[in-house]
């Protein structure tokens, strides 16, 4: 067997392997004898097929198999011997004037393109300055965060009136354009939630109602056009609801309001345990602590994510676009040339940033464990459980939801790559200058 490698240029190359037959015959010859003892064929007892048999029947597939098998080999070795990184994987060169026998004498030659990774030059130094956000919770935003788990520890009333943030338990009835009631129509009995209702004239509408109320309602308006809350208050599908145009009759059944929990010691135990906070002041700073606790995820995101940009945009590299495109194109079928247009960019910007990774990683000696894998992987499935039971799961048997949780592949995977990132924003942290800067939430949100 030989293989060459032509330069195109310094992003492109051409690999040629060339097979011939004393380099595969034995291969086959292999493989036949040993489907042979495998074969259960009529008028031959099992293990007892002559090869020339299996030969005759099997022989182009097996042959095909086995070339197959050498090219994959080949290939992988002759990049991991010479260091060859690529992008993408090679990709075959179509040669229709070529034709084999496929026989057992042909001597088979192929060609396949390469991407070649560019060469990555880059250094984060102390000269690399970026801004670090500690957000604070704004007075509006610790209120409403408040008022959300007094509600979810509170209890339903039916007070005679409506108001806002109540809930309408109500009979709707699609009308005609007439304005009567549409025979053989939209007819459902559900929940208005007036927190849903974006129109503020109609909203207004709803507020001061008492049971029996009767009153007309345009559906798509008072909740701008939310299918998906349409649906669900009418009990129809989403296809539907963004096509429904009619108005409906709407009779008030009842009027529902979640009262908030008072703020009392039975209520601090529940939602911290007995005695962990004994006042209003220490309630305030808990959900204060907490809040903020999930702000600084929001910061370090958005810390990353200026990291991210600042150093694809500053690192210059070339990359084989027009392979990377083909490949692009040859990997996914059902890809048309107006979606590979639009996200190219993206695609290329992202792996730019793998490059960076990748370098900073190799010139740094980033080491990534399966330690720092497993203890990842237990912390999301971890915040996961949470949001169905405040209860911690019992530590042994979290470790072994994590280690089922790594055995799929896919998932195995994506932590890797998490915890590969993560590691490489935290040397950049290390060594950049990170200028600590103190902020309200409410204009944090306001930051690109």
């Amino acid at each position: 067997m030989n293989i060459t490698q032509e330069k195109i240029d310094d992003l492109n190359a051409v690999v040629k392997v060339t097979i011939a037959p004393e380099d595969y015959t034995p291969r086959v010859d292999k493989a036949l004898k040993e489907q042979a003892k495998k074969a259960n064929l009529p008028g031959f007892r099992k293990g007892m097929v002559p090869v020339a048999h299996m030969k005759r029947m099997y022989g182009k597939s097996i042959l095909v198999e086995e070339i197959n098998n050498m090219l994959s080999e080949a290939l992988s070795k002759h990049l991991a011997d010479n260091k060859v990184e690529v992008l993408g994987q090679p990709l075959p060169v179509m040669d229709d004037t070529k034709e084999f026998k496929w026989d057992n004498t042909d001597e088979f030659e192929f060609k396949y393109e390469l991407g070649l990774a560019p060469k990555v030059d880059i250094e984060v130094t102390s000269k690399d300055k970026f801004v670090q956000y500690s957000v604070k919770a704004d007075e509006e935003t610790l209120a409403a965060r408040i008022k959300n788990i007094r509600k979810s520890y509170g209890k339903m009333t039916n007070p005679e009136v409506s108001a806002e943030g109540d809930v309408l338990y109500a009979e709707l009835a699609q009308l005609s354009p007439d304005g009567s009631v549409f025979e053989g129509g939209i007819n459902s009995t559900g929940s208005i939630r007036l927190d849903l209702v974006t129109d503020k004239k109609i909203l207004k509408s709803l507020v001061g109602l008492k049971k029996d109320a009767v009153l007309e309602l345009d559906i798509q308006k008072a909740f701008d056009n939310n299918e998906a809350v349409i649906a669900k208050l009418l009990n129809i599908g989403e296809e539907d609801a963004k096509e429904l145009k009619s108005k409906f009759q709407v009779t008030v059944k009842n009027v529902n309001r979640l009262e908030e929990s008072d703020l009392n010691q039975e209520f601090f135990d529940k939602i911290f345990g007995a005695d962990v906070v004994s006042d209003e002041a220490g309630f305030r700073a808990k959900i204060t602590e907490e809040v903020e606790s999930m702000f600084k995820q929001d910061a370090d995101r958005k810390l990353q994510n200026d990291i991210y940009t600042k150093l694809t945009e500053q690192t210059k590299m070339q990359l084989p676009d027009e392979f990377l495109r083909k490949w692009l194109k040859a990997t996914n079928e059902k890809l048309t040339d107006e979606e590979l247009e639009q996200g190219y960019a993206d695609f290329a910007k992202n792996l730019k940033w793998t490059l960076i990774e990748n370098k900073i990683i190799t010139d740094n000696d980033i080491k990534i464990d399966y330690k720092d894998v497993f203890e990842t992987a237990k912390q999301r499935l971890d915040a996961q459980f949470r949001m169905y039971s405040p209860q911690p799961m019992p530590e042994d048997q979290l470790a072994q939801y994590t280690a089922n949780f790594l055995q799929e592949k896919e998932n195995a995977n994506r932590i890797f790559d998490e915890v590969k990132a993560l590691k490489v924003f935290e040397h950049i942290q290390s060594v950049a200058t990170l200028d600590q800067k103190d902020i309200d939430y409410n204009k944090f949100i306001e930051l690109k």
